[in-house]
């Protein structure tokens, strides 16, 4: 039966959950012994401008021969984040200092001096964990540096830092702090490579008793971090100047709007229907097209469906972030999310593409179903494969193994696509039939009259539509781009979900407004219009993301800017979508109200 398939499927998705959390889990209040060793995990390596240009630690020469490089059990979140821990010959024991103690001593011969040499001209730095708490320090330092097409010339100095210091903090008989430093004194010059030299790579330990910093509270720092106070200020600052600027437009937006249509319903009540023929001007000279279905159903439908399944899942992912059901500032922990709540909306998707595409007189309703299931998921697909294919080819981190590839599939296709099925034939059965609009349809279409003012072209509405939406987030975006897209960590996710609601807010009046106006002129032609003027912000988004590559960030490189530019077009179809739906939504009740209040053939 249905309810027992829907079982089944709420069955696995917990299970699907419970697999790419079951392994987040920390060693929660893990508590060490005296002497009890301690194991530092070496993460990844690659350039501090390229967040997403990531490499195995080991994919540098450090010490390749010297004790097991056992790779240590990840998550989900962590895997498909980048990491790829792997287990250190470094010898921690709990409170035991170290003053000194040689790791590894290699002769490196040319090939590999030149490729440190790069790295370092690269600053590259890597990433290391104890005990769960991340710390990162650079492989080497270019001293009295000037650079030509990236490489250090006119006498600059390049160092080697062999030498690392590890501080720890503890509190009883936890770990609470983590910190790596390099020793500059004990530094090696390898500017210049004519041979090969002996390298001795050594570390020190101490420990450092702090009391004050709690063990449930030894992340703070790490998210303390991400803005400094006074930006934090701005930033709250910002967004309630935005907020206020936002709502007093929107009124005054709609003050003006309802008197206009008040006048309107005001002209139109007062005319006897012998007179109508004669008097009707404006939106309701157009009552018998204006409920006629648009060109190309299916597709249509499967779009709005679409764009209401990815904003639900903005709306949930965001409560639930909100309300601290999962740690957001874990690594990979929103990406996970995201991934397991957009499945489980394909219902709600789903049932908005079915209802609507059989209010509309749909035929083929199998072929709809289909579209609605994919219109996201197949340029999802294209642009994974290409931006995991230039990251297997460079040997990357963000390449993802084949078994996380398949475990993602597999949620898309045993959750997402059956709930989309059951969502569009529940939101088909739940409908009576098609939709009865407040007027009849003419067998005939209407001639639309022609575009005399400039600003009523569509591509200037289009640029109106989605320019005032992204205005009310455009101070947001940074602070998200800085965190996506480098090294921020992004905690203020209460000042996110307000920039969430004033968007969907904005891109419903604004798209309204324009509707009337469409209207207005006699143009009958306003649903495929109102979804692109909704969604017209994403195609601003798209934008901005070419302004902060080129003008605020560093990064460069095919690799990266593969997964940028592939990445960023996907976040701003996925914006396009669902304000797409947002908009579409708003008008179409607009229309079914002021035709449903005023006398209509």
């Amino acid at each position: 039966s249905l309810f027992t398939f829907l079982k089944m499927i709420w069955a696995l998705s917990i299970a699907l959950s419970y697999l790419s959390v079951a392994s987040v889990v920390d060693a929660h209040s893990y508590r060490y012994a005296n002497h009890q060793r301690v194991d530092l995990l070496v993460n990844t390596v690659g350039p501090f401008n390229n967040p997403t240009e990531t490499y195995p630690y080991y994919s540098l020469p450090f010490c390749r021969r010297t004790g097991k490089q056992r790779s240590h059990r990840q998550s989900l979140s962590e895997t498909m984040s980048g990491s790829r821990k792997v287990h250190s010959p470094y010898e921690l024991t709990f409170l035991d200092p170290v003053p000194w103690r040689a790791l590894c001593e290699e002769f490196m011969d040319v090939d590999d001096l030149k490729e440190l040499k790069s790295a370092i001209e690269d600053d590259y730095f890597f990433e290391m964990f104890l005990d769960d708490l991340p710390m990162w320090g650079y492989v080497g330092e270019v001293t009295h540096e000037e650079f030509l097409l990236g490489k250090s010339i006119q006498g600059a100095r390049v160092y080697l830092y062999p030498h690392l210091h590890f501080s720890m903090g503890y509190n009883g008989d936890q770990i609470v702090s983590v910190n790596v430093t390099t020793d500059p004194k004990r530094r090696v010059d390898i500017t210049d490579i004519i041979a090969g030299q002996e390298i001795v790579f050594s570390y020190s330990v101490e420990w450092v008793n702090q009391p004050d910093i709690k063990y449930d509270n030894r992340m703070q720092r790490y998210e303390d971090s991400a803005f400094l106070p006074s930006s934090f200020e701005i930033h709250w600052l910002s967004i309630i100047n935005s907020f206020v600027l936002v709502l007093l437009l929107t009124a005054f937006l709609a003050i003006i709007l309802m008197r206009i249509l008040k006048n309107d319903f005001s002209r139109y009540m007062d005319v006897d229907e012998d007179e109508l023929t004669e008097e009707e001007t404006g939106w309701k000279m157009i009552n018998g097209d204006v409920f006629r279905p648009p060109s190309n159903v299916s597709f249509f439908s499967a779009c709005v469906g679409a764009g209401a399944q990815i904003f639900l899942t903005a709306f949930v992912l965001l409560c639930a972030v909100v309300m601290e059901v999962f740690k957001a500032t874990r690594r990979g922990a929103l990406l996970t999310a995201c991934i397991m709540i957009y499945s489980m909306c394909g219902f709600f998707g789903g049932f908005v593409s079915g209802r609507l595409f059989k209010q509309l007189k749909g035929s083929n309703w199998v072929f709809n179903v289909i579209i609605t299931a994919m219109i996201f998921p197949v340029p999802l697909f294209v642009v994974f494969s290409w931006v995991n294919s230039v990251a297997a080819t460079n040997n990357s981190t963000a390449a993802l193994p084949f078994t996380t590839i398949m475990l993602i599939a597999s949620i898309f296709v045993f959750v997402h696509f059956p709930l989309t099925v059951v969502g569009a034939v529940t939101g088909r059965n739940m409908t009576a039939g098609e939709y009865k609009a407040p007027s009849r349809t003419n067998k005939v279409p209407r001639e639309v009259p022609k575009v005399q003012a400039w600003y009523r072209y569509p591509l200037v509405q289009l640029f109106m539509a989605g320019f005032l939406p992204f205005s009310a987030i455009y101070i947001e975006l940074h602070y998200i781009f800085a965190s996506i897209w480098g090294h921020k960590i992004y905690s203020l996710f209460g000042i996110l979900f307000i920039a969430f609601i004033m968007l969907s807010t904005v891109a419903s009046f604004i798209t309204i407004a324009l509707l009337y106006f469409q209207l207005v002129r006699e143009d009958h032609r306003w649903w495929w219009s109102t979804f692109f003027n909704g969604g017209s912000t994403g195609f601003f988004i798209m934008g901005y993301s070419f302004f902060y590559f080129f003008h605020r960030s560093q990064m460069d490189g095919l690799l990266q800017g593969s997964f940028y530019f592939g990445y960023m077009t996907l976040v701003s179809y996925a914006f396009f979508l669902m304000l797409g739906f947002v908009g579409f939504m708003s008008s179409f009740s607009f229309v079914d109200y002021i035709y449903g209040s005023v006398k209509c053939d």
